[in-house]
């Protein structure tokens, strides 16, 4: 599991004061992009990947109050030529505020397709599904 604190910021609220739905999908990309740049390494290039699909489930409101979140990303499967991640979303104090699931699928820089893993990233991200 990889995990990143993040601050609420005071532009992340809409009218409501309430933090915007969107924003909790600029938290989970910032989880994300830090874990996979950990995760590779010097094994891939961490900005040839990009996001094919977010499903998320929105369990609690956030706003200014509860000051900071706690982003969690775990991987769960690895495919040919993407990646499946879970992901959450906790107040500091450790209540559920959304939960989701990612892929990611690796880009040939050229051609602007999917591209297979290498089997540098495949063993990088393998060892990330021992829990490292």
């Amino acid at each position: 599991m990889h995990e990143k604190q993040i601050e609420i910021r005071w532009r992340d609220q809409d009218a409501y004061g309430h933090v915007n739905n969107a924003v909790y999908l600029t938290y989970l990309e910032e989880v994300r992009d830090e874990w996979l740049e950990r995760a590779l390494g010097d094994s891939g290039d961490a900005w040839g990947y990009v996001t094919a699909r977010v499903a998320i489930d929105f369990r609690r409101e956030l706003t200014q109050d509860d000051d900071a979140i706690v982003a969690r990303l775990w991987l769960t499967r690895i495919g040919t030529s993407s990646v499946t991640t879970r992901e959450e979303i906790v107040t500091v104090g450790g209540e559920l505020a959304a939960e989701a699931e990612a892929v990611l699928v690796a880009r040939d820089t050229e051609t602007g397709r999917s591209r297979p893993l290498s089997d540098a990233e495949r063993a990088a991200l393998e060892r990330e599904l021992g829990g490292a």
